[in-house]
């Protein structure tokens, strides 16, 4: 496989969300990155990643935020690679407010979504959008899908 994924979260406490993205991936082969870069205490960082990650080999990146959850809706602004977004639990609104942050994008600027806390789908996503190209990734999704058989409800 010659491309691999990164893992973008805004906080180091966002860690344990991560490491559920990070178990699949190992699962799957797929070779990933994991940064701890904010929206808003780093923005030339940021900018820096997202501007030049298609020419460091990402191929999709996944980006975990909770409360406002910018972090992938800036990256997806910064990038044409697919951006899969986390919302993370916390706050008050227990997640909620990062979930709509995530999927509220403005026309032009997608981003993915799954639920929150769902690392593990956004790997899974990741892993099916590398498997568009990559034969060998996409039988082991289907392999994965067998696991569930038909009585999955």
């Amino acid at each position: 496989m010659s491309g691999k994924v990164a893992l973008v979260m805004g906080s180091k406490s966002d860690m344990p969300v991560a490491e559920k993205a990070q178990a699949v991936l190992k699962e799957f082969g797929i070779d990933f990155e994991t940064f701890v870069i904010s929206a808003h205490r780093n923005p030339n960082k940021i900018k820096k990643f997202a501007s030049t990650a298609e020419s460091e080999g990402y191929e999709v990146i996944i980006a975990m935020a909770g409360l406002a959850a910018h972090l992938p809706g800036v990256v997806a602004s910064l990038t044409v690679l697919p951006v899969i977004g986390v919302p993370v639990e916390s706050g008050a609104l227990h997640g909620q407010d990062a979930l709509y942050s995530i999927v509220q994008m403005p026309p032009g600027i997608p981003v993915a979504s799954v639920g929150i806390g769902g690392a593990k789908n956004a790997a899974l996503l990741a892993a099916q959008i590398m498997g568009t190209k990559d034969t060998g990734l996409r039988d082991k999704m289907r392999a994965f899908r067998e696991q569930f058989g038909d009585d999955a409800s």
